[in-house]
């Protein structure tokens, strides 16, 4: 899936669309911090890096964003390291 992201340096974050009803709902801009692509995802911490780092992982992270926007449908979401943490810290709680 195409992950519309931008790379917004002011905000360190990477902007994307996610869509909570599918393609006929409303689009909803989330972000994903430098830091958690950087980190987690191994992106080097140039533009294109980060925005490619997104698009390579945009399942694991857009299920992740649609996850907190069905928490909180009122609240930006904005995805960091502590959130990627959490899911490996369970996962390896099943293993």
């Amino acid at each position: 899936m195409f992950s519309e992201a931008i790379h917004c340096r002011d905000t360190e974050t990477v902007r994307f669309a996610i869509y909570p009803d599918g393609f006929d709902g409303p689009r909803i801009i989330a972000r994903i911090s430098d830091d958690a692509l950087h980190q987690i995802f191994a992106a080097p911490r140039d533009d294109a890096s980060l925005a490619a780092a997104c698009q390579a992982h945009f399942s694991r992270i857009e299920a992740k964003a649609l996850e907190r926007h069905h928490a909180a449908p009122q609240t930006a979401v904005l995805l960091d390291t502590v959130d990627f943490c959490t899911e490996a810290v369970a996962e390896m709680s099943v293993a």
